[in-house]
């Protein structure tokens, strides 16, 4: 889905500030879910209306639709699951904070990810500190975040390498630091500064969106996320995130 939009816009994404593209993308994905949630509503509850109807006609109508309608399902609930998939692109607007683990969001995407890593023979390592303290996030935002992240990273590696993800606080205490290093070829220093920005990727995999839903996730919680190369080779991705939240009215 994203390599199919960035195919759609690439000639026009490269002409226009980075501001514009962001704006051009959410108007986008946010117009394209409008118009394919309000027929997919209707055909939901039109399917509903023609299940009773079947439902009144001879046992072997009954007994051959009963595939078809599982089949019209299953497909209703993909296409729904697309248009989420839009709404998420499009960037969060808000976002609903609650104490969060954050030794046990970052064990859960280790361990979601691990089959696609060990497929690659790269190996993911989880470094948290010990006694940390709950963190003012969504859940599902921060869980997305972190995905991309990794997934970012794996992309980056290849193939036979590892990849260190570790959260702790910074000397003040009042933010937290969710780090992502690999070992793969870390970013070219003239592409760090733009590196966050809509369809811009500096790997064959991917198409540029990842990191910059990443971006939007941060700055929706008042935080920032950044890039590096490490001394001793490889990128590091770092989240950093205000332990107690985004305060009401903060731009």
């Amino acid at each position: 889905m994203e390599q199919i939009l960035a195919r759609t816009l690439e000639q026009e994404v490269g002409k226009v500030s980075v501001q514009e593209k962001q704006l051009l993308l959410s108007r986008l994905l946010a117009r394209l879910a409008h118009e394919i949630r309000n027929p997919l509503s209707s055909l939901g509850i039109h399917v509903q209306l023609l299940e009773e109807d079947i439902a009144r006609s001879a046992p072997q109508i009954q007994e051959r639709s009963t595939v078809r309608f599982e089949i019209i399902r299953g497909e209703l609930q993909r296409l729904d699951n697309l248009v989420k998939q839009f709404l998420n692109l499009a960037g969060p607007s808000s976002v609903s904070l609650q104490p969060v683990d954050v030794s046990r969001v970052t064990g859960h995407v280790c361990k979601l990810l691990h089959p696609e890593a060990a497929a690659r023979n790269i190996e993911i390592a989880l470094t948290t500190a010990s006694d940390l303290p709950a963190l003012a996030a969504d859940p599902v935002q921060l869980t997305q975040a972190l995905v991309n992240l990794v997934l970012n990273a794996i992309q980056a590696v290849v193939r036979d390498g590892h990849i260190e993800v570790g959260a702790r606080l910074d000397d003040t205490g009042g933010w937290m630091l969710i780090s992502v290093h690999d070992s793969g070829p870390g970013v070219p220093v003239e592409r760090q500064s733009v590196i966050f920005e809509p369809f811009v990727t500096t790997k064959d995999e991917g198409s540029g969106l990842g990191l910059w839903i990443v971006q939007q996730i941060a700055l929706a919680h008042g935080g920032t996320v950044g890039t590096a190369n490490a001394p001793a080779g490889g990128a590091v991705f770092t989240l950093q995130l205000p332990v107690r939240g985004k305060e009401p009215g903060d731009g």
